[in-house]
């Protein structure tokens, strides 16, 4: 039996940092976790190859060779898993689907022989079955309700799958859930309100597999909460130290974590003194009143700004995500957002507007008051997919501005000095492979070839005097700037006025549409009866 597992296209987003990888000569970011992770609970005499599509060509070789195609992705990646379903079903080949996007829009994909939602574990017989064409497969594979199975018997990811070299970092799950109840937040719909974890020797020997491999560098704990379980993560830390020590501090770690970590500084430091480096924050908003609606309580109960610095100091970079469109906010809201942000220590701040996800409360209270959109593009740049309650062009228009302010050079440079002055030295580690070589490239490409190369030479030169030991990191965040400036600037920015191009033509067909009316009305009126 050969199965083929593809791992459909991103489009270019601000976290693919697609315009950065030639510098670092990568192919994508992040490896499919999931893909290899499924693959690693299939029977062992099933012959697996995967074909990543953001680092390599699906070929109709690799669709040729499969018995069997299995493709799995988020939302964002739909396109790219549609396109893989009818060009694996145009050869004869059996689809099986799976991963977010049809967990929780398994009808979108009627185009496939086999939606299988939910985790494997537990479900490996029902897996192979599915992929085997057993007879007791149904087309429809639904996870069991409140079926979230313990990970103790997740095996370490298929990770020799992977090419290692086309990727800027690696990644492992350490937990599943989170205990908030964020309304706009498909997480605890996926995968529950109380995080399971996996044990520490789990874990260790998932980097231990990698680093075996020959793997050295950054490796992202995909975790949407990796805090969720603080007693667990105490517990956890001490030994990811210990094995890091006894190599020589080999992997650098960053995750994602909610802002109730900084009012536990001491697990912070532990996990600084573990490799990690950086911390996702869902901040969302200053906005007391839009927290409260969307019930993120947990950022009420710190000082968003303090929290922020504390972190900093202790040695975490803060990348924050942020919202633009809730029920309360008003026009007032871009300049809280940019007033919190201008000089804030957070170099990658992820903005967007409220998207309602399938299957969330928001979608199911905005389904209730009959504001969800039946069409929606699914670009998060494009109009919202409900009815919002600000206008809806100074939404889209308030929302291009902040970007357009936080994106500009020398706004994103001052972040990243914002974050010198407060951060601490890093430890000296592992030179990383081919950090000189990237070193090099990034002085020529950005600092005599580059546009802004005054503003890069200048925020070089303010990492030296913070500390040489900041001048890796200043390095891989001018990589990054490169990315997120363009990005803006040349696809996003255009994009949301053509959004606001499209909704005035809109609202002049409307306006149109009702002037005729009315004028059908008034002749009608002076017709004799």
């Amino acid at each position: 039996m050969k199965a083929l597992l593809v791992h459909p296209e991103f489009p270019t987003t601000f976290w693919g940092f697609q315009h950065s990888l030639p510098l670092v000569q990568k192919r994508a970011s992040l490896p499919p976790l999931g893909l290899i992770t499924m693959a690693a609970h299939l029977p062992r005499e099933i012959e697996l190859r995967l074909v990543d599509m953001n680092a390599e060509e699906l070929t109709a070789q690799d669709l040729s060779w499969a018995d069997v195609v299995l493709v799995g992705g988020m939302r964002i990646q739909a396109p790219s898993m549609h396109d893989v379903l009818a060009q694996a079903q145009s050869m004869g080949k059996r689809t099986v689907v799976g991963g977010p996007a049809a967990t929780t829009s398994p009808q979108e994909f009627t185009d496939a022989d086999v939606v299988f939602q939910g985790e494997v574990e537990g479900r490996e017989d029902e897996l192979a079955c599915a992929v085997q064409d057993l007879p007791r497969v149904s087309r429809m594979m639904p996870r069991r309700k409140g079926d979230l199975p313990s990970l103790s018997t997740t095996v370490v990811p298929r990770f020799d799958l992977l090419n290692l070299r086309h990727y800027v970092s690696m990644s492992i799950q350490y937990s599943r859930g989170c205990p908030f109840q964020c309304e706009f937040c498909d997480v605890i719909e996926l995968f529950g309100r109380v995080p399971r974890v996996k044990s520490a020797g789990q874990v260790l020997r998932e980097l231990t597999a990698l680093h075996d491999l020959g793997y050295r560098g950054s490796v992202f704990f995909v975790d949407d909460n990796f805090v969720g379980n603080m007693r667990e993560v105490r517990k956890f830390l001490p030994l990811l130290k210990d094995w890091q020590e006894k190599r020589g501090f080999p992997l650098e770690f960053y995750t994602e974590a909610s802002v109730n970590l900084a009012r536990d500084l001491d697990l912070a430091k532990n996990m600084v003194d573990a490799g990690f480096s950086a911390v996702f924050l869902g901040i969302e908003t200053p906005s007391a009143s839009a927290l409260e609606e969307v019930g993120k309580r947990q950022n009420l109960r710190v000082d968003l700004e303090e929290a922020v610095l504390s972190l900093t100091r202790v040695g975490l970079e803060v990348m924050g995500g942020f919202v633009v469109g809730f029920d309360s906010d008003g026009p007032q809201a871009f300049d809280a957002q940019r007033n919190f942000l201008v000089n804030s220590p957070i170099p990658l701040a992820m903005i967007g507007i409220l998207t309602a996800l399938p299957g969330t409360a928001l979608w199911r209270r905005l389904e209730r008051e009959g504001r969800l959109r039946a069409t929606s593009s699914g670009d998060q740049f494009d109009r919202p997919n409900f009815e919002p309650k600000m206008d809806e062009e100074a939404l889209l228009r308030g929302y291009a501005g902040l970007l357009a302010s936080l994106y500009s050079p020398d706004a994103y440079y001052r972040r990243c000095e914002a974050f010198l002055r407060h951060a601490p030295v890093p430890a000296k580690r592992q030179v990383r492979p081919g950090g000189l070589a990237i070193a090099w490239r990034t002085a020529i490409t950005l600092g005599i070839r580059g546009s802004r190369r005054r503003r890069f030479w200048s925020f070089l030169a303010r990492a030296l005097r913070a500390s040489p030991g900041h001048f890796a990191w200043a390095i891989v965040h001018a990589i990054q700037g490169e990315h997120l400036i363009r990005y803006t600037w040349e696809d996003v920015l255009p994009r949301i006025e053509k959004a606001v191009a499209g909704l005035r033509n809109e609202r002049e067909l409307g306006a149109s549409a009702t002037t005729c009316f009315a004028h059908v009305l008034a002749g009608a009126s002076t017709v004799p009866t």
